[in-house]
């Protein structure tokens, strides 16, 4: 049944969702940006990774995520998976409508448009998300004469998941994805970081890329698109208290916590951590 949303009052949470832990990297900006917000963050934990699933399971793991977090009574949801944005961002928004939905992918697209001087960009992503041309079908959308070159970094995930996040095994593999786009003449002047893993490889990707492109990172550029929605809407908390935080996972809340730690930039204890079953 499809789930029905009215604005009770501005001081509803914003729910937040990802296949993962990867979208704690989008809350913490969220609450870095907007610290009066109380957000409640769902994992879908027990059914990642979404990249693997075809668009029908994507779409609908999404739909059961996202019912849960409208049924807890949230104001806005923000879809923090790069693989959902790409394929369920429509069916999502018809299904709740007039509820706010932001993805990530649309306001990555806009800065790195906004950002660029020569129209070209580099978009680094998971495989999914690249085979799917989530960025270059947005960016072209906004500049149709933009080039883009898009970049799957699987062992980034791995590399952000394990903690080594710095030093000679990071930014070995970040030359290794990076140096042969660098290097083939008329380089990008913005890199797009296409997964919200990558947030935490800033470092490693900066040394690869040097000092010139514009490191857009969509987790910052959702939290702005956050933001202003409502601002726009006029949903701002009425609050000017600390938000409070909820996070939910649908398996294995030892390891969401233990991996979430390092995305959410502090400590995180299993305690914290609902388990739900969707």
């Amino acid at each position: 049944m499809t789930s029905e949303w009215s604005p009770v009052t501005r001081d509803l949470p914003i729910g937040v969702f990802d296949s993962g832990v990867g979208g704690l990297t989008v809350l913490r900006e969220l609450r870095r940006r907007l610290p009066s917000e109380s957000m409640i963050y769902l994992g879908d934990t027990a059914r990642l990774p979404y990249g693997t699933k075809s668009v029908e399971s994507i779409v609908r793991y999404t739909v059961k995520a996202t019912d849960h977090l409208v049924g807890l009574g949230v104001k806005m949801l923000v879809v923090a998976c790069n693989t959902a944005s790409a394929v369920s961002l429509d069916p999502i928004r018809s299904r709740f409508a007039p509820l706010p939905v932001i993805g990530v992918v649309e306001p990555g697209a806009a800065a790195a448009v906004a950002a660029s001087i020569s129209g070209r960009h580099l978009v680094l992503a998971t495989e999914s998300t690249v085979k799917r041309h989530a960025y270059a079908r947005a960016i072209h959308a906004l500049a149709p004469d933009a080039t883009v070159d898009e970049r799957a970094c699987s062992l980034f995930v791995a590399l952000a998941e394990e903690g080594w996040t710095d030093g000679d095994i990071a930014e070995s593999v970040a030359r290794a994805y990076i140096d042969p786009i660098m290097k083939a003449g008329r380089p990008p002047d913005t890199i797009v970081l296409g997964c919200t893993h990558f947030p935490l490889l800033h470092g490693p990707i900066r040394e690869a890329v040097g000092p010139g492109p514009v490191i857009v990172d969509s987790a910052t550029t959702t939290a702005e698109a956050v933001a202003a929605r409502l601002t726009a809407d006029g949903l701002l908390a009425e609050s000017k208290a600390r938000g409070t935080l909820r996070l939910l996972a649908t398996d294995g809340p030892d390891r969401f916590a233990a991996v979430g730690a390092r995305f959410l930039g502090e400590p995180l204890g299993a305690h914290r951590v609902e388990l739900v079953d969707l």
